[in-house]
């Protein structure tokens, strides 16, 4: 029977931090001091790290990590030397680590370990960097923005020094040779959070916005008809938009859609602000390319595509004709898709409502949509397929029928 590992063990980073913030933990990770990766794999650890030495523990399945120190050695998050050596010791280990509050271990006795100033930062509200050694890894521009998304309700705020120390990075060039999986998978999570919003603003502060995601960057100072937008500013509209989204609890996907779908007053002509004409006609392209760059999955750049083109026209649903309504629904592929419809008119109606002052403005147009896309579930296609109509004719009459319930669904509702 192996011996017990007589390393020393620490729980370490998020779960020390949200454990100290009374904030439900997820992941619980270990660093191991003093050990090599045999004696681990003697245990019943299994390897599953591929840069530096990671296992998983034969009962729980926790990570496991042997201390170790890492060396900036190229471009971008993989350009790093790892060293891991049983004399590594648990502050070498935490000093590798990107902010002060996920830089603190816990003992078996329950002992807070906090070389770096992780518990006064917790008590100040303050995301801080550890070490200059930040620098070296430009992912953390992007961790540390979704960190201020994430504790923003909180009261955190990133600390004045990290902050010049994320401008520092944008301009040097670094975050072009991230690999933008990575950057997807941070923007991804952040869009998840309470505050998606903020993640962006901190990048915009910090000079990223523009490299990262400059189509999203050229909205600001773009101005709107304040009639319609009492923000005025397209950019604020955005981060509006983005945040009524969340306290609707809606889907990453829906989310996305709704950070995205005015791209196109970035191209409107000055000579023509504050209007905005065919904006939803321009705005596709750069969504395209915004969603090719980024490597996001097609479903995301298939809702994002279709809000930026037809939210104009669903805004307007109550006053379009029952061939126009069957148009939406024929370009939108809602009758195929229905679900991925309904998330188009969530992102239409947070796009409605992502306006000062206008958060609980009635949207109409949501409930009047789901009912008429239900009304074409009555066209009998089995019947139409078996009265003898062949080619082309089979698809007009069925289209005719979806019309005939269209026109009668807007008759009864007017």
């Amino acid at each position: 029977m192996n011996k017990p590992l007589t390393a020393q063990t620490y729980l370490v980073g998020g779960a020390v931090r949200d454990e100290l913030l009374n904030r439900p933990i997820k992941d619980r990770d270990w660093v191991v001091v003093g050990a090599t990766p045999e004696q681990l794999l003697a245990q019943g650890f299994r390897a599953v790290g591929r840069d530096f030495p990671v296992f998983l523990h034969p009962q729980s399945h926790e990570e496991y990590a042997l201390a170790r120190t890492e060396r900036k050695q190229g471009h971008g998050y993989h350009g790093f030397d790892v060293q891991f050596h049983p004399q590594v010791s648990l502050e070498e280990d935490l000093l590798r680590r990107d902010l002060t509050i996920n830089a603190m271990a816990k003992d078996s006795s329950g002992k807070i370990i906090d070389p770096y100033g992780g518990l006064n930062d917790l008590k100040q509200r303050y995301l801080r960097h550890v070490s200059p050694a930040f620098a070296e890894d430009p992912l953390r521009v992007l961790r540390v923005a979704r960190f201020a998304a994430r504790y923003h309700h909180l009261g955190f705020r990133i600390a004045p020094e990290t902050l010049e120390l994320m401008k520092s990075i944008s301009d040097s060039g670094e975050l072009l040779h991230l690999a933008m999986e990575r950057v997807w998978q941070e923007t991804h999570k952040a869009l998840c959070e309470s505050h998606p919003s903020v993640f962006f603003t901190s990048l915009k502060d910090c000079h990223a916005l523009a490299v990262l995601f400059p189509e999203l960057d050229a909205l600001a100072g773009v101005p709107q008809v304040a009639e319609h937008h009492p923000e005025i500013d397209t950019w604020l509209h955005t981060l509006l938009v983005l945040d009524y989204s969340a306290t609707e609890k809606a889907e990453a996907i829906v989310r996305f859609a709704c950070l995205v779908h005015d791209l196109g007053k970035a191209l409107t002509p000055e000579d023509e602000w504050p209007r905005h004409i065919a904006h939803e006609e321009r705005g596709v392209e750069p969504v395209e390319q915004l969603c090719q760059r980024l490597k996001c999955p097609g479903d995301y750049r298939d809702i994002a595509r279709l809000v930026c083109r037809y939210h104009l026209r669903i805004h307007r649903a109550l006053e379009l004709r029952p061939g126009s309504l069957l148009k939406i629904f024929e370009q939108c592929d809602a009758l195929r898709k229905p679900q991925r419809f309904i998330q188009i008119l969530q992102a239409c109606r947070c796009d409605a409502r992502g306006r000062k002052g206008r958060h609980d403005a009635a949207y109409p147009q949501y409930e009047y949509l789901s009912q008429a896309l239900k009304q074409l579930e009555q066209v009998d296609i089995k019947t139409v397929l078996l009265s003898g109509k062949k080619g082309a004719e089979i698809g007009q009459a069925i289209r005719h029928q979806r019309l005939s319930l269209l026109t009668q669904f807007v008759q009864q509702q007017r």
